[in-house]
């Protein structure tokens, strides 16, 4: 079954390999295998010129062996060239070949440039938000993308998957991967394997959905396997051995729900084995005593390995059996090769959302280590390495009404921004989060699904130090931190490993900044003027090395007041952009706007309590996701406390009942009635009333100590 060759992938870092590491063979190549041209790009030793999928290469390791730009000289690390964005989702990683810089932006409208100085080639809309229907509700966008062979590859809000001429932009096939208008959307970058695109989707936390991966054909589309992640209903029998295995792991009606699993994120090619590793999500609903109140549930909470050519199930292994805290899976898997004991192994390294670090045989699936990463950690004691199961704390299933505090919370310890493994230091740098709620199922109906989705979380406590986040270093070999930094609020960016030494994040504050790899001391820092959410690329063309980052807020991240870190971003105003840098760099951007959001002017407006409670509780359900709690934006989307479109009752109709701008992302809710809409409308207009009565003040910029780089402009500190 597992077909293992003696060449494997042995690309590993001198650090832990010395000598070994000179006579390495490409990581990712199988022995005997002939290389062609679009698959030389995705090998994880090539030279990095270019960056071609989400995570550069096969392994999925973000990391880049470019060297130009290193610890002695990043402090020259200068603004190359920038471009303004419009509003919309831009937590989204770009790709890079040949000198054509390809991102997404907003609804998965895809960009081509000159990588060098930003002048835009062409531009493709697939008018997403026009056909997504429900799943418009719970989609931002897309966080990345991928190329092979000359063509560009997108998944769209409303479940297509699309090749597109990397030269024209023009549409060379389209397939619609999930049901259309079924909840379901593609939120995750595809990714090219060996001449097949592979792609999952998301809406398992929305949706009565079943989850799964499929591979098309890169050239034409074609279908060629899927692989479901829970079973489906047995009186119409299972698809495959590995279907009728799971559903010994689920009882009751499961498949009333759909299960969930969705495979959102998360995938790596490891060539060397020819099988596809993927994350695998939670269940629906997030709580198991509904969805299925006895036995492990597979494949959600998974890593499932697959074979390439045909999707059939090689081996698994769940983290979190019977889950029921939306202890995703579908954090990126990274592929190396690891001295381990005294031999080498080849290794699937992940950090999924519930606070453990995880090393595996990838060969087999066999559980190597596992160590705690999470600042704070309640639910589990540790992981048995025996049964690799973990050793669960009392009290966290839902019994009997019975209230927890989980850490870390649905957030996870380590969320869907990829972490980063180098080849020279031999170390993993994870951008850790923290955060804790309280659980309680007192109450829970299963007809409201969004609050059987949500298992009646209640609110992080308002100390501040409940949220914090921190970029760390570590050793995946010992299970050991090496180093930490912490970084501004609750989230945190992306990481960037390069071969210079250095590893690049950014922070919610708009600081991007440079570390020393080994220590984690700052080097360098930019004042980019939003959050920075996507993971930095790096590549080089006519010898010259740059660094690329795609800013902006979106996604969970904005669900977060926030005040509470002294921060406010304005969807209207603040700038999303791409920024390119280059040693020595000139450019600038321009000033940046006040963040102020001030409540504009309803002089109709009259205050009716009683109709704005019942609008508070519409807002909740079905609002808050992208507008925020409260009607408090985090800047996913436009707060509605300034907006003029609830003042018009006939506006406000057709905006939220009709949908004339699902074009620009704002779903339809045409199941609300006239009374629901009029008391929606009046919550809205009584929380601008509320920000009319007060003064919000501009944020304070501060520079770091040592540092006066105004904002836009980079800084650097010598060693």
């Amino acid at each position: 079954m597992h077909r293992r060759s003696h060449w494997g992938s042995l690309a590993l870092p001198a650090a832990l390999l010395g000598p070994l590491a000179l006579g390495a063979v490409p990581a990712g190549l199988a022995a005997g295998a002939a290389l062609d041209a679009p698959a030389a790009h995705y090998v994880d030793s090539v030279s990095g010129t270019d960056w071609p999928g989400f995570g550069r290469t096969y392994g999925e390791q973000h990391f880049s062996p470019l060297s130009e730009i290193d610890r002695r000289n990043v402090a020259r690390l200068g603004l190359a060239w920038f471009i303004d964005l419009p509003p919309g989702n831009a937590a989204t990683e770009p790709v890079e070949v040949g000198g054509v810089l390809y991102y997404l932006q907003g609804l998965s409208i895809v960009h081509a440039v000159d990588a060098t100085t930003g002048k835009e080639l062409w531009r493709f809309d697939p008018h997403a938000g026009e056909q997504a229907g429900l799943s418009l509700r719970f989609s931002w966008g897309s966080h990345g993308l991928c190329w092979w062979n000359g063509k560009v590859y997108i998944g769209t809000a409303d479940g297509r998957l699309i090749a597109l001429d990397g030269k024209t932009g023009h549409v060379v096939w389209s397939v619609q991967h999930t049901v259309k208008g079924g909840g379901q959307f593609i939120s995750g970058a595809p990714r090219a394997v060996a001449g097949k695109i592979v792609v999952g989707q998301g809406g398992g936390d929305f949706s009565f959905a079943r989850g799964y991966a499929a591979a098309y054909d890169a050239e034409t589309g074609k279908p060629l396997w899927r692989f479901y992640t829970v079973p489906g209903d047995p009186a119409k029998g299972f698809e495959s051995e590995a279907m009728a295995m799971a559903a010994k792991t689920w009882s009751g009606q499961w498949w009333k729900w759909g299960g969930g699993g969705e495979p959102w994120n998360a995938f790596a090619y490891d060539a060397a084995n020819r099988q596809i590793l993927f994350g695998v999500g939670n269940g629906y609903p997030w709580n198991s005593q509904i969805r299925s109140a006895r036995g492990d549930n597979l494949f959600l909470c998974s890593i499932v390995a697959v074979d390439a050519d045909t999707g059939k199930y090689r081996w698994h292994y769940q983290f979190n059996a019977g889950d029921s805290w939306d202890y995703d899976a579908a954090m990126d898997i990274e592929l190396a090769d690891l001295l381990i004991g005294g031999k080498v192994h080849q290794v699937a390294m992940e950090a999924p959302k519930n606070g453990y670090f995880y090393v595996f045989d990838r060969t087999d699936g066999k559980l190597l280590s596992a160590g705690q990463i999470a600042a704070k950690l309640t639910w589990a004691r540790g992981i048995d390495t025996k049964t690799g199961r973990p050793i669960e704390v009392s009290g966290i299933r839902y019994r009997n009404g019975h209230a927890f505090e989980l850490w870390p919370s649905p957030r996870g310890a380590h969320s869907w921004m990829p972490m980063a493994f180098s080849r020279e230091t031999g170390l993993v740098y994870i951008p850790r989060l923290s955060q804790g709620l309280t659980f309680d199922s007192r109450g829970i109906d299963a007809g409201e699904n969004l609050r059987v989705v949500g298992a009646n979380i209640g609110e992080p406590k308002p100390n501040r130090l409940n949220e914090t986040s921190a970029l760390i270093a570590w050793n995946p070999v010992t299970q050991k931190l090496v180093w930490q930094v912490p970084t501004f609020g609750g989230w945190n960016g992306g990481v960037l490993a390069t071969g210079g030494d250095l590893v690049f994040q950014g922070q919610l504050n708009g600081r991007f900044s440079a570390y020393e790899a080994r220590h984690g001391k700052e080097l360098w820092h930019f004042a980019a003027q939003d959050a920075l959410l996507a993971a930095p690329i790096s590549y080089q063309v006519g010898g010259k090395q740059y660094v690329s980052v795609v800013v902006g807020m979106t996604g969970t991240a904005a669900l977060d007041p926030p005040s509470q870190h002294g921060l406010q971003f304005d969807y209207r105003t603040q700038r999303r952009r791409v920024l390119t840098f280059e040693l020595d760099g000139t450019a600038e951007l321009p000033p940046a706007p006040p963040a102020v959001i001030r409540g504009g002017s309803d002089p109709d407006y009259k205050p009716d309590p009683a109709l704005a409670a019942r609008g508070a509780a519409t807002f909740g359900f079905k609002c808050g996701l992208c507008h925020g709690p409260g009607a408090v934006s985090g800047g996913a989307a436009p707060d509605l406390r300034s907006s003029e479109v609830p003042q018009a009752a006939d506006l406000f109709r057709a905006v939220v009942h009709d949908g004339t701008r699902v074009a620009d992302g704002m779903p339809r809710f045409d199941e609300l009635s006239a009374g629901e809409i009029a008391a929606l409308r009046q919550y809205i207009r009584s929380r601008g009333a509320e920000l009319r009565a007060r003064t919000l003040r501009p944020p304070t910029r501060k520079a770091s100590p040592g540092c006066r780089a105004l904002p836009g402009k980079a800084c650097g500190h010598g060693l």
